[in-house]
């Protein structure tokens, strides 16, 4: 019996110690967290992996449920529709080769559905079809996905932009609980191409994606564009990567409401747009498009977020905020930490007031490291301490290599820090 209630006090002591120290616990299941789930089936050198040739063509309308098997390597070629409520289903370890010259776009209309159930140990992949170390930022188009969740417009449905099929164009609904797709351990590579349909969403685009969609471990790397982009729904996803976006890496709007956990934001100060790009873009309405109530604004939280450029002393002056936070959307960030950046967060105009700003962003048990003031808005903000508190920071601006273990490592970077949060300064 003494010996039972020894365990018990061990387990109170342990608890008491993890709850007491917050940084701690933060560091402690940060660190073990991002080294399990992005290793085995992540790729940081897409360029310099050889593919097999494609051997199937995959173009126009698909209307029945269709299978792709592993045993077959596949051209995706033009705009492909799945319509008619079909199914199209990808096997594990399916490679896709997209086509450059007459560029290939993945596009799942409303009512139908994309099933990509990859694994760790074989990744389904959608890339270039240039040979090795030829491929660039928007070689191709994408991979859209229209479901019928909830959309903040006036009519409750939208319209995909670009030159689509306009029968296939519209998105959003009254079915928030639609399973939209099964999407896991899935690459996507050199997407972002604007020239086929003048306009582009990036890498993945999910359209008022429904809430019992699966999306989790997925990775897009080099995008032309964005390389996650929501525009309305609801969805809990994790296990993210976007590997140095053209423009930014995780977009969100039109009142998606939903969580992020495990997520990676990896920049280059010399990849970016020249409209600005963010790790994170949040919108809270389409302002074209009006929005019906405020309570339908885009609502994200995030957790475990690893956001960082990988800039130093001589490149910083060309990074951006990590976030960019606007039309009073709505951010709440937990356990994270953002590096390399110019500020932490930038507000527009629709944040007229300090309490406002607390209102709608708030980020805590974090970690930053930047070289400007912290926080962009067009109201006064007199220190961090007032939007970003709670939180530890660098006192000088640090590069990558000062900072993290082992942030160039070409198998699996490692964003641990080099010493314990506790040896940063704290703002509270």
């Amino acid at each position: 019996m003494k010996l039972k209630h020894t365990y018990i006090l061990i387990i109170i002591y342990i608890l008491a110690t993890l709850f007491a120290s917050p940084y701690i616990t933060y560091s402690q299941i940060f660190d073990e967290t991002n080294d399990r789930w992005s290793k085995g089936w992540t790729n940081y050198e897409p360029n310099n992996t050889t593919y097999p040739k494609a051997e199937q063509t995959i173009s126009g309308t698909i209307t029945s449920d269709t299978f792709l098997n592993n045993e077959t390597t596949y051209l995706l070629t033009g705009d492909v529709y799945v319509t008619n409520n079909a199914s199209l289903t990808i096997q594990e370890g399916t490679i896709i080769r997209c086509d450059t010259e007459n560029v290939a776009n993945l596009i799942i209309t409303r009512g139908a559905k994309l099933i990509a159930a990859g694994s760790r140990a074989y990744p389904i992949v959608f890339t270039s079809n240039k040979a090795r170390k030829s491929r660039n930022n928007g070689d191709w188009g994408g991979i859209i996905i229209a479901g019928t969740g909830k959309v903040n417009t006036v009519s409750g449905n939208a319209i995909i932009k670009g030159k689509i099929n306009p029968q296939y164009a519209i998105y959003g609904g009254t079915d928030s609980k639609q399973e939209t797709t099964i999407i896991r351990y899935v690459r996507i590579e050199f997407a972002g191409n604007t020239s086929r349909r003048g306009h582009q969403e990036g890498g993945l685009a999910l359209f008022g994606i429904g809430e019992n969609s699966i999306i989790n471990n997925i990775m897009v790397s080099y995008s032309g564009q964005d390389s996650f982009k929501w525009r309305g729904g609801k969805c809990h996803l994790k296990n993210l990567i976007s590997l140095k976006a053209h423009d930014d890496d995780f977009d969100l709007s039109k009142g998606f409401i939903g969580t992020l956990s495990n997520i990676i934001a990896l920049r280059h100060p010399y990849i970016t747009s020249p409209f600005g790009s963010y790790a994170l873009e949040v919108n809270g309405y389409d302002s074209d498009q009006g929005y019906i109530k405020p309570k339908d604004l885009t609502d994200i939280t995030i957790t475990n977020a690893t956001l960082i450029n990988l800039s130093d002393k001589t490149n910083y002056q060309h990074t951006t905020a990590a976030i960019y936070s606007k039309n009073s959307a709505i951010v709440y960030i937990s356990n994270s930490q953002i590096s390399g950046f110019s500020d932490v967060v930038k507000f527009d105009k629709s944040y007229q007031s300090l309490t406002n700003i607390n209102q709608h962003f708030n980020m805590d048990n974090s970690f930053f490291n930047i070289h400007n003031k912290g926080v962009l808005a067009t109201i006064a903000i007199k220190n961090n301490t007032e939007v970003l508190k709670y939180n530890r920071f660098t006192k000088d601006f640090k590069s990558a290599e000062e900072l993290f273990i082992d942030p160039y490592n070409k198998i699996t970077p490692k964003f641990n820090l080099k010493k314990s949060t506790n040896n940063y300064m704290v703002v509270q």
